[in-house]
């Protein structure tokens, strides 16, 4: 049952202080917060312009001018990193948005109908699972043309059955609860027991996954953009990064490894928020510790 009001004070100070004490919730929150930080700083300001070009100044190595180096074009690695960690937050966002945005009403629709809906739509959700993000993208990118566009519907479709699943499994589990029992007794329709009760109870769940979703979006774009189905130049993209370094890694390791620290680093600080997010919000992990 969705709790009282006067509960709720109780139960953000409770979550404030079991979130201080899970070391893997803070470490996580920390590493988002200072991409999130570097991708909006990108905004308004980076060492150097990404779409100037400076011949001479190509294959750098490390030094003050240029703390990671340039690239074969003469451009800024650390400039290109925080203006491509915005273009991959912003695919994993919306892509994440999408599958969010059909698959949790889809799965608690099929929770709430049964029956033949509910296997219709749930076969329905195989069949689209079945299609790995990648795939998908190939095929909507011979379609359509490469882009960031696509790669965010693609990865978007791949998430929605995640998500149906999802919230199928919680809402099914909550269906047959005396305080649902006692909601439809009292005449509520399905749809709005599933707007008032299943959905606030089922959030929790739906916020941990899409955590998870995020890092493996992340991971998505930059399998995309680094086989040139993302972003498309001369926009940077950590994956694109990857690509264009990987005929130099033997002269110039630094073009591939600051790239391929940046993507590690986020999936690590998504993952790390999401399991500490699973701890704090599951009240069966939190009687086991």
């Amino acid at each position: 049952m969705t709790m009282p009001a006067s509960s709720q004070p109780d139960d953000f100070r409770h979550f404030l202080h079991q979130a201080l004490r899970s070391g893997s919730f803070m470490t996580g929150l920390i590493i988002t917060l200072l991409i999130a930080a570097m991708a909006a700083l990108s905004f308004i300001w980076t060492p150097y312009d990404v779409t100037n070009l400076v011949v001479a100044n190509r294959m750098q190595g490390l030094s003050a001018a240029h703390p990671f180096g340039t690239d074969h074009l003469g451009r800024d690695i650390l400039s290109m990193i925080m203006v491509g960690s915005r273009n991959s937050i912003a695919v994993a966002i919306v892509a994440v948005g999408i599958g969010m945005g059909i698959g949790v009403p889809l799965g608690c629709w099929a929770a709430a109908r049964g029956g033949w809906l509910d296997e219709v739509l749930m076969r329905f959700n195989d069949v689209v699972f079945a299609f790995p993000a990648l795939l998908s993208a190939i095929m909507i990118t011979a379609i359509f043309g490469p882009g960031a566009v696509n790669a965010i519907i693609a990865i978007g479709i791949f998430n929605v059955p995640v998500f149906a699943r999802v919230a199928r499994a919680g809402a099914l589990a909550l269906w047959p609860r005396e305080f649902i029992l006692a909601a439809r007794a009292a005449g509520k329709g399905k749809a709005l027991i599933t707007i008032e009760h299943i959905l606030p109870n089922i959030a929790s769940i739906l916020l941990v996954q899409g955590t998870i979703q995020f890092a493996l979006g992340i991971l998505a774009e930059a399998g995309l953009s680094y086989l040139g189905l993302g972003a498309q130049p001369p926009m940077p993209s950590w994956g694109r990064m990857l690509f264009d370094a990987q005929t130099r890694m033997m002269i110039a390791p630094n073009q591939a490894i600051f790239p391929g620290l940046a993507i590690v680093i986020t999936v690590l600080g998504l993952n790390l928020l999401g399991d500490g997010l699973r701890d704090i919000l599951d009240p069966r992990l939190r009687r086991e510790r």
